[in-house]
């Protein structure tokens, strides 16, 4: 297939696309690289260094051929999200819409949107959530990245446009940024490795549902099967069914690196949500997707990618 990845330079996105490239496909990249790295992109990806607001990311969009658009440009930080917010809904609502205008009028066959299970649902009255329970974002981020969800459904509604909603957890593993705000296990590993001790929002009880990233890669790729005509129109959580907390994340890299040093603590953050695992059933049972790689095993290897890579200081 022909597969344009918008944010993929970035993250999870560059993950994703190594894993298409390696599977055969023809991958193109839409990044603008406020976030993202052109180092990256691998040999035999191609890359569009274009905002997905622009008209010419529409251009390319409407006229690629494209068979699939998996999109995970957004602005990703929670944080910023409360800062800014009218920036938060100009990237992640408007900008999606520039893209999925474009869907429209080209050729494009399926979406694949990559959201957020961590932040649409808000403080869960149950865990592990499933996808059925109610929506009740309590940041910014949460409430842009759902908007979208139903924008999808209106465009499959309207104009025949399929997609598949991809509802992310706590998303780990190589490539991630430890320099911004977001990827707490890059900024605590990063911390540790240059002697420095990170600092934990509250009282480190926090339950988060971590996934590595070549599992969210597999799920992507799941998702894009357009013979899969029964998972058109559906949203899938991807996850676990169960919340590792910050202070464990925490023991388990310092166990790795062989360090002494012990992160101090800080408030916590009325935007952050406490306690979230994500119900991935319906992703098992439809889909077919299930994680496999273990949180300890994932968190050494990322510990060791890190050292290899000399990102220190």
């Amino acid at each position: 297939m022909r597969i344009l990845i918008t944010g993929g330079a970035g993250f999870i996105g560059s993950n994703i696309a190594d894993h298409l490239a390696e599977a055969g496909h023809e991958v193109h990249v839409m990044d603008d690289l406020s976030t993202g790295f052109r180092e990256n992109v691998c040999t035999g990806i191609i890359l569009h260094e274009l905002d997905i607001r622009s008209r010419e990311a529409s251009d390319l969009v409407k006229n690629g051929n494209f068979d699939v658009v998996c999109h995970h440009a957004a602005q990703m930080d929670v944080r910023r999200s409360v800062r800014e917010p009218i920036f938060d809904a100009d990237v992640n609502i408007l900008g999606t819409l520039n893209i999925l205008e474009a869907c429209r009028d080209g050729s494009v066959k399926r979406v694949v949107y990559a959201s957020t299970g961590g932040a649409v649902y808000g403080e869960p009255v149950m865990l592990p959530v499933n996808e059925s329970h109610s929506i009740d974002p309590i940041c910014h981020y949460g409430i842009s990245k759902h908007t979208v969800e139903h924008y999808l459904f209106l465009y499959r509604y309207l104009y025949d446009l399929d997609y598949v909603v991809l509802r992310y957890p706590n998303v780990y593993g190589p490539r991630q940024n430890p320099h911004g705000e977001a990827g707490v296990t890059a900024i605590f590993t990063l911390a540790y490795l240059s002697g420095r001790a990170p600092k934990i929002n509250g009282n480190g009880m926090q339950l988060r549902d971590y996934v590595h990233v070549c599992d969210i890669a597999r799920a992507n790729e799941m998702a894009m099967d357009l013979k899969r005509t029964d998972i058109s129109g559906r949203i899938f959580n991807l996850g676990w069914g169960m919340g590792r907390s910050v202070l464990e994340l925490d023991s388990i890299i310092r166990d790795c690196i062989g360090t002494d040093l012990e992160p101090s603590f800080g408030p916590s953050l009325p935007e952050e949500i406490k306690k979230i695992s994500l119900d991935g059933s319906l992703a098992a049972s439809l889909l077919g997707w299930t994680p496999v790689i273990a949180f300890e095993k994932g968190l050494s290897d990322l510990v060791e990618y890190h050292r290899g890579k000399g990102t220190i200081g």
